[in-house]
């Protein structure tokens, strides 16, 4: 055995997460000692840790062997002094900076010089905890998600004062626990929670421009784009309670840069108690409403009006125009719509108006659509703000023609999905800029920490780092919100052709 492998680990606090880290560390054959400041805590924390053991024993998802293992390795105690002798405790009790600190100088003082404490802080600071103990080397981040059991990233964070041989230690330990770990810098919201807020503030704005409602919003994101949760089917799952403070302090700790900023629209539900499944109602009603079953879209009676297509330059007519003509459109080929056409539009970051105008075209028969969520089941239009419904339902008919779901949104630039997606990838492209992780890294964790059906910067490069940009600047220019200026990492490797993936080459400054 290696003499710095860890095998004998405290957990302090018995909530869920306290829970979910014991489970897993004594299924792998630790020895767990779990502590917690209410009395009979601990001891009821083993009890429902055994009693979940038993029931994914019965489905066939742990061992007898593993059952045993945690039988015996799971040892409660009341009080701190219990836990002399770990290596390593992990505390996961409430998020208050002041009593983090109280409880590692108690700890520090207990246990040997060897040992590591180490914070499932999802939101304070590393540094600041470590700053309260004489030893701040020993100190670190260990932070799991929850389930533990089944969300199988962790982050492992060292703070500026951080020996390097504890993060080793840290990192051996997660892969012996059969998770995965990525490491991260000492950062407002970590890895994960720092890259997921593109995800949630986008959607809001979305809402606040009256641009779609949420259930339209989070089908869009869901069905058009595949992610595992529209934003505010997510927003709903954790609460505003959990997420709004969580939103806040980011936004607050990065002295309120535009990328994280929240919307009113939070600080208006949670003061309506409307906080999302735990409370009944948040952007969603629970359980939902019975569907409406909406009218199937049918073609218009007599024959289909022609459809003159105009492709911003990101995209390929050959791709699009025998897709289109599959639907059943009747394309024409000159270089400017015949008089009685429906003109089709694919812009990348615009709205249908300034699509139309930067063509010179009648914004009374223009329609725009989202090619980059085009061979989705579920397409997205926009009209101009004086678009003639005949060419708006004749744009609805041809999209649905297969059989697919049509959703129509006020006119808006960047779409839903665009929009969306260039913020996510733009946000994960300033945190490799930071040095905040590897970019390696950060694609496993967004894959793994939230369900991303690619990794961030794996997703730029499937869209093209170019057509990201290019959506960013035009979101950029035509709203004015420095939330949409491209990031340098961004902008440098779509210039050069490169892979946003692609590390920087040594330089002599590197920390």
């Amino acid at each position: 055995m290696n003499g710095n492998e860890i095998t004998h680990l405290g957990v302090v606090g018995c909530g869920a997460m306290g829970q979910g880290i014991a489970q897993l560390a004594a299924c792998a054959g630790l020895q767990v000692r779990l502590h917690d400041m209410r009395p009979e805590a601990a001891a009821q924390a083993r009890e429902r840790i055994l009693a979940e053991l038993e029931k994914q024993r019965d489905k066939g998802r742990v061992s007898d062997a593993q059952l045993e293992q945690a039988r015996v390795g799971l040892l409660p105690v009341e009080g701190v002094q219990g836990l002399a002798g770990c290596q390593l405790v992990v505390e996961a009790i409430v998020e208050e900076l002041p009593a983090k600190q109280a409880l590692f100088r108690q700890l520090e003082a207990l246990l040997g010089d060897e040992a590591i404490l180490a914070s499932n802080t999802s939101s304070l600071s590393i540094t600041a905890i470590a700053a309260a103990c004489e030893a701040p080397g020993r100190v670190a981040g260990l932070h799991f998600f929850n389930p533990v059991p089944r969300m199988r990233l962790v982050e492992v964070i060292p703070g500026l004062a951080t020996d390097e041989h504890v993060v080793e230690r840290l990192l051996a330990l997660v892969r012996r626990l059969g998770h995965q770990p990525v490491r991260a810098q000492d950062s407002p919201g970590f890895l994960v929670n720092h890259a997921g807020r593109a995800y949630g503030t986008e959607a809001l704005r979305i809402l606040a421009e009256g641009v779609a409602a949420p259930a339209e919003v989070d089908a869009l994101l869901r069905d058009g784009a595949g992610f595992p949760m529209g934003p505010f089917e997510l927003m709903d799952l954790v609460g505003l309670d959990v997420s709004v403070p969580v939103m806040e302090s980011i936004y607050r700790q990065y002295y309120e840069e535009p990328r994280y900023r929240p919307h009113p629209l939070l600080r208006q539900r949670l003061a309506a108690g409307h906080l999302g499944r735990k409370s009944g109602r948040g952007f969603h009603r629970y359980p939902p409403p019975d569907a409406v079953e909406q009218p199937p879209i049918v073609a218009l009676d007599g024959p289909r009006m022609p459809v003159w297509l105009g492709l911003d330059e990101g995209f390929d007519a050959a791709l699009l125009r025998p897709w289109l003509e599959g639907l059943g459109a009747v394309l024409e080929e000159g270089k400017r719509p015949s008089a009685g056409a429906l003109c089709l539009l694919a812009p990348l970051g615009l709205d249908a108006t300034e699509a139309a105008l930067h063509l010179e075209l009648d914004p009374t028969r223009v329609v725009a659509f989202d090619a980059l969520a085009e061979r989705t089941s579920h397409r997205c239009l926009m009209s101009t703000p004086v678009t003639r419904p005949d060419c708006l339902e004749a744009a609805r008919a041809l999209f649905a023609a297969d059989g697919g779901k049509v959703t129509v949104i006020r006119d808006s630039a960047g779409f839903v999905v665009q929009r969306t997606l260039a913020g996510i990838v733009n946000l994960a492209c300033d945190i490799a800029q930071q040095g905040i992780a590897t970019p390696a890294d950060i694609d496993l964790a967004l894959h793994l920490g939230l369900g991303y059906p690619l990794g961030p910067l794996a997703w730029g490069d499937h869209l093209g780092a170019a057509r990201v940009l290019s959506i960013l600047q035009r979101l950029h220019a035509l709203s004015g919100d420095p939330r949409y200026r491209p990031s340098p990492w961004l902008r440098r490797r779509a210039r050069l052709g490169l892979s946003l993936l692609h590390v920087d080459a040594p330089f002599q400054g590197e920390r």
